[in-house]
C-alpha cells in the first residue's frame, strides 16, 4: 500500500505494513506516515479511508447453517439408516420407515444446534471494536466513529480507555497500558515515547507502541495511528483463528470408525442370510424382509442419540462443577486429555502481587502476620514504602512542578490500577498502616510518575516543615539516589561496598522469582525530579504472584491421573523458571524455554523440544499454536486454558480449549469449547474426573447396546442357517433398539465414576472402542442371550407362526434388560449397596419391563408389532430362560471378585 499527501497529489511510496515503527523514531514516524502532530486534514483522512478502508476487524467467512446440517449426514451409520428407511418405504411399510425416519431427525437436530454455537468463534472479534475515538484533525480534537480511523490519524488516550487501532506513542505522561489478553504480560506495561527499540524487539516489549484491544489503565498520550484493522496485531490474530482448521474429537473418531465396522458387519450377515434365502427357495419379498431386519439389527439406531444424551448429562454434572460445556463432544474428549497447555497470570497464579519477603535495617523479613508485627524497622519500611505509592489517580492528589505537562483527564480519577502500588499498601495495611493517615500527618505536595523511563516513582511531602521524598523503584535506580543506608545502628555512609552488598540482596531475591523494588527516603531543597538525590536507602521489597488457591494440590491431582501440565506465559523467562519450579512443573536443574527459542527450531528438533519442555516464557500467538500443534504431532490429546485474545488461535486448534468465563475476553470463549465458569485451575481437574466418567459410561453402553445387537444378528443368522422362520419381524427389532435398549441404555450414562477414576493414565488416544477384550465380553453375552431366545422360539414353533415370534420377542428384550447388571460394573451388583447406586437403572429397569409387557397386553400396539397375548406356562418358559444371561454373568464376576 501507499500514502499519499492528499488525494491529488502524487502518491509517496510507503511500505506500511514492512516498516518496524517501533525502531522509528517519532519524528521519522510522522514523516514515513506523512502527517504531522496536527493530525490529518478531513479531506486526507477521507483520501486514506477509501484507501485503507474502514478500521474494523473482518472476521473469516461463516460456515453456513446448510453446511453445519450436510455436516450431521455424513456418518456411515446414517447413512445405513437412510437405506432401510427407503427399503422400508418401498415395500409399503410406512410404520417402520417413520420410525427409523424419527431417530435420525432428532439426532441431526442436537448435532447440528450444539455445533452451530461452537461456529461463533470469529463473530466475536466484531466486540473488541472500539465505537469512538479521540483523534486530531486539523489541529483541533474531536471525538468520531473509530472505524473512520486512518494509518497516520494522531489519537489522544487515557485512563479506561480502549486503545482504537495499533499506534506509535508520539507523546505521554505515565502512560501504562494493559495487554495482558494480547501479549499475557500480567502487570500493566509503562510506555514511552521517547525510545527507539531494536527491530527484532518482540510485540510485549515493544515500549513505545500501543494496540487495538488493549486497555489504558493510567496516564495520558497522543499517538500515530500504524494500522488498522485487520492489519493490527489483534486482526492479525483473527486471521491466524481463522486458519486453524477444526480437528474432530477423538470420541467423533472413535464413533465413525465403529459406525463403518457396523456397515460392514450389517453387509456381511445381510448377503449370507439373502444367499441362504435365495437357496432356500424363500421369496424374493422374505429375503429382503429379512436383509432390512439384519440392517436394523445390527445398527444400533438409538447410539447417536443415546451418546449425545450421555454427554448433555456430562455437560450438567460439569455444570454443577462450574465448567460450561459449548460443545458436547468436548465433554468425553477432556476425560481423554495427556496434556494440558496453560497461561500462567490469574490462572496457576492469583494473578495479585504480593509483597512476600522485606530487607532493611540489615534484616531478612518474611512478611508472615506474627513475624512483622510490632517490629519497628518494618512499620517504618513499609510506611515509607506506602507514602511511595498512588492510591488514587494523579488528580486527586496534589502536584508539584514535577507534573507540569501531566494531562489529567476526568477518566483518570478513579480507583489505582497499578497492581505493585496495591500490593505495597496492601502490605501496609496488614499492620495497621493506611496512606490516607500518613499523608494527613505528612501533607502531600507533589509527584514523580513512574514511567518506563525513569524506572521509579516519588512522592514529595511535609515533614515537620521540610520537603521530604520517599521513592521506590528498580533497585539499580533507587540506588544512583542514595548515598546513606539505614542500619540497626542508624544511618552510616554508603561506599562501593555497600552498594554491593545491596545488589548482591537484590540478586538473592531475584533468583527466587520476586519482583523487586527498592525504597528510599530523604530531605530534598524542592519537589522537582532533578531533586532526588542524597537520599537514605531503607530496603528491598520482595513481590510475587502466588500461586491460586488448590493449584499445586491440583497439578499433583493430574500427574497422578497421567496428565502433564505445562505452563505459557508471556513474562520473562526467569520468572516462568521461577514460578515452575514452585508450582512442581520444573525440577532444580530445568528450564524455561523462551519464545525465541521455539523460533529457531523446526520439524522434528521442534517437536522433541517441545515435548521435553513444561514452562515457557513470551510466548507469542503463533508460539502457542506452534506449541499444540507439535505436541499433537506426538500423539497427544491437549486441553489448551486460555483466557485472552492471544490464546484463541491455539484454543480452537486444542483437541478441547478451555476458556476462563470471568475474565475470558469474548474472542477466547467463542474459541473455546468449555469456559470454566469460576476461573479456577482446580475446575479444569473437575472436568477431567467428569470426562473419564463419561467416557467409561459411554463404553458401558455401547458394550450393552453391542451384546443385545450382536444376539439380535446372531438370531436371525442361526434361524437363517438352520432354516428356521424368521424369529423376529424388522419393526419388533426396532421396538427392542429404540425402547427396551434405549432406557436402560441411557441410565448407564447415570452410572457413579469407579473409585480409581483419577488414578489411572489416559487411555491411549488411538485405542478403539471394539477392543479385543471388549468384543470378547460382548460376543459372549450375545451367544447366552441368543442360546436363550432360540430356544424359547424353538420350544413355540409347534403353535402358531406369531406365538413362536412373541415367545423370541419377549425372551429376547428380557433377556436384554437383565443384561444391564452385566453393563453397569466389571464387577458384581448383587449386593444391596452396589445395586441401588444408580437408581436411574432401576427406575431404567422397570420402564423397560413395563413397555414390554404393554406391547403383548395392550391390543393396538400388540397389532402393530405382530404379537399375541402369552399363557401362564408361556412365561414359566421365557423368564427362566431370559434371566440366565444375568445370572452367568454375576456368577462369574463374583467367582473373579473372590480370586
Amino acid at each position: 500500500m501507499v500514502l499519499g499527501r492528499d488525494a491529488q497529489a502524487s502518491p509517496v511510496t510507503v511500505h506500511v505494513e514492512a516498516t518496524l515503527w517501533h525502531a522509528l523514531a517519532v519524528e521519522p514516524a510522522l514523516a514515513a506516515l506523512q502527517t504531522e502532530s496536527t493530525g490529518l486534514s478531513d479531506q486526507e483522512a477521507a483520501a486514506r479511508l477509501v484507501r485503507f478502508g474502514p478500521n474494523r476487524l473482518t472476521p473469516a467467512e461463516p460456515v453456513s447453517a446448510l453446511v453445519i446440517l450436510r455436516d450431521q449426514l455424513t456418518s456411515v451409520v446414517v447413512f445405513l439408516l437412510v437405506a432401510a428407511a427407503l427399503i422400508s418405504l418401498l415395500l409399503g411399510d410406512r410404520l417402520e420407515a417413520a420410525a427409523i425416519a424419527a431417530v435420525l431427525v432428532i439426532n441431526t437436530l442436537i448435532g447440528f444446534f450444539t455445533e452451530w454455537r461452537a461456529r461463533r468463534a470469529m463473530e466475536a472479534l466484531r466486540e473488541l471494536d472500539t465505537p469512538r475515538a479521540s483523534v486530531v484533525r486539523h489541529g483541533h480534537l474531536r471525538v468520531v466513529d473509530a472505524q473512520t480511523l486512518v494509518p497516520g490519524d494522531i489519537i489522544e488516550l487515557s485512563a479506561g480507555h480502549q486503545v482504537p487501532a495499533d499506534a506509535r506513542v508520539i507523546q505521554e505522561s505515565d502512560l501504562r497500558t494493559t495487554e495482558s489478553a494480547l501479549t499475557g504480560e500480567s502487570l500493566p506495561v509503562s510506555k514511552t515515547a521517547d525510545i527507539v527499540l531494536d527491530p527484532a524487539t518482540p510485540l510485549a516489549e515493544r515500549l513505545n507502541m500501543v494496540f487495538k484491544g488493549t486497555t489504558v489503565a493510567a496516564g495520558t498520550a497522543r499517538a500515530v495511528v500504524i494500522s488498522t484493522g485487520a492489519q493490527t496485531e489483534v486482526g492479525r490474530i483473527g486471521t491466524l483463528v481463522g486458519s486453524v482448521k477444526e480437528e474432530r474429537t477423538p470420541l467423533e473418531r472413535r464413533l465413525d470408525a465403529l459406525g463403518r465396522r457396523l456397515v460392514w458387519l450389517a453387509l456381511a450377515v445381510a448377503a449370507l442370510v439373502a444367499i441362504l434365502g435365495t437357496v432356500q427357495g424363500a421369496p424374493l419379498a422374505l429375503v429382503i424382509e429379512t436383509g432390512i431386519a439384519l440392517a436394523v439389527a445390527a445398527v444400533p439406531e438409538a447410539l447417536p442419540a443415546v451418546a449425545t444424551i450421555a454427554l448433555a448429562v456430562g455437560m450438567r454434572r460439569m455444570a454443577r462443577r462450574h465448567a460450561l460445556v459449548r460443545r458436547l463432544p468436548a465433554v468425553e474428549t477432556l476425560g481423554s486429555t495427556t496434556v494440558i497447555c496453560t497461561d500462567k497470570t490469574r490462572t496457576l497464579t492469583s494473578g495479585e502481587m504480593t509483597v512476600v519477603r522485606l530487607w532493611t535495617a540489615g534484616r531478612d523479613f518474611t512478611l508472615a502476620q506474627g513475624e512483622i508485627e510490632g517490629d519497628q524497622s518494618v512499620v517504618r519500611a513499609l510506611s515509607l514504602a506506602a507514602l511511595a505509592s498512588r492510591q488514587q489517580a494523579a488528580s486527586d492528589e496534589a502536584r508539584g512542578p514535577a507534573d507540569a505537562g501531566y494531562h489529567a483527564t476526568a477518566e483518570s480519577a478513579g480507583p489505582l490500577i497499578d497492581p505493585v502500588d496495591a500490593a505495597v499498601l496492601r502490605a501496609a495495611g496488614r499492620i495497621g498502616i493506611t496512606r490516607t493517615h500518613l499523608v494527613q500527618q505528612r501533607p502531600a505536595l507533589g509527584i514523580v510518575p513512574f514511567s518506563s523511563e525513569r524506572k521509579f516513582m516519588a512522592s514529595f511531602h511535609d515533614v515537620d516543615g521540610r520537603v521530604t521524598a520517599f521513592a521506590k523503584g528498580a533497585p539499580r535506580r533507587i540506588l544512583s539516589m542514595c548515598t546513606r543506608v539505614a542500619m540497626p545502628e542508624g544511618e552510616r555512609e554508603l561506599d562501593d561496598a555497600g552498594r554491593s552488598a545491596l545488589m548482591a540482596t537484590n540478586n538473592a531475591f531475584a533468583e527466587r522469582g520476586l519482583r523487586v523494588l527498592a525504597i528510599a527516603s530523604g530531605s530534598v531543597p524542592n519537589t522537582s525530579e532533578s531533586a532526588l538525590q542524597g537520599l537514605t536507602f531503607v530496603g528491598f521489597l520482595g513481590l510475587a504472584d502466588p500461586p491460586a488457591a488448590g493449584v499445586l494440590e491440583t497439578i499433583a491431582r493430574l500427574r497422578a491421573a497421567g496428565l502433564e501440565t505445562v505452563m505459557l506465559t508471556g513474562d520473562q523467562r526467569l520468572t516462568a523458571e521461577a514460578i515452575g519450579r514452585e508450582l512442581g512443573l520444573l525440577g532444580p536443574e530445568d528450564h524455561a524455554m523462551d519464545g525465541r527459542g521455539l523460533d529457531a527450531l523446526t520439524g522434528a528438533d521442534l517437536d522433541l523440544k517441545i515435548s521435553q519442555t513444561r514452562a515457557f516464557s513470551r510466548v507469542t500467538p503463533e508460539h502457542k499454536l506452534v506449541i499444540v500443534q507439535s505436541l499433537q504431532a506426538r500423539g497427544q490429546i491437549v486441553a489448551m486454558l486460555g483466557d485472552g485474545i492471544n490464546d484463541a488461535a491455539a484454543l480452537k486448534k486444542a483437541d478441547v480449549g478451555v476458556a476462563m468465563g470471568n475474565r475470558g475476553t469474548d474472542v477466547a470463549k467463542e474459541a473455546a469449547a468449555i469456559v470454566l465458569q469460576d476461573d479456577r485451575f482446580e475446575t479444569i481437574a473437575a472436568a477431567v474426573e467428569e470426562g473419564r466418567i463419561i467416557f467409561d459410561n459411554i463404553r458401558k453402553f455401547v458394550f450393552y447396546l453391542f451384546s443385545c445387537n450382536v444376539a439380535e444378528v446372531l438370531v436371525l443368522l442361526v434361524a437363517g442357517l438352520a432354516a428356521l422362520p424368521l424369529p423376529l419381524a424388522p419393526l419388533q427389532l426396532l421396538w427392542l433398539n429404540m425402547v427396551t435398549d434405549t432406557f436402560p441404555a441411557l441410565a448407564l450414562a447415570m452410572e457413579p465414576g469407579d473409585p480409581d477414576v483419577m488414578r489411572r493414565p489416559p487411555r491411549d488416544p488411538d485405542e478403539a472402542i471394539l477392543s479385543r477384550g471388549f468384543l470378547t465380553g460382548v460376543l459372549s453375552y450375545g451367544l447366552l442371550i441368543t442360546a436363550s431366545t432360540l430356544a424359547a422360539f424353538v420350544w413355540a414353533l409347534d403353535h402358531a407362526a406369531d406365538h413362536a415370534s412373541t415367545m423370541a420377542f419377549m425372551t429376547l428384550a428380557l433377556a436384554q434388560i437383565g443384561h444391564l447388571g452385566n453393563a453397569r460394573s466389571t464387577g458384581p451388583v448383587v449386593r444391596p449397596e452396589r445395586a441401588t447406586a444408580n437408581l436411574y437403572a432401576l427406575a431404567g429397569v422397570a420402564v423397560s419391563v413395563a413397555l414390554q409387557l404393554a406391547a403383548v397386553t395392550v391390543e393396538p400396539l400388540a397389532r402393530i408389532l405382530r404379537v399375541v397375548p402369552l399363557q401362564l406356562t408361556d412365561w414359566l418358559v421365557v423368564v427362566p430362560l431370559a434371566s440366565l444371561p444375568a445370572i452367568c454373568g454375576q456368577v462369574l464376576k463374583l467367582l473373579r471378585a473372590r480370586r
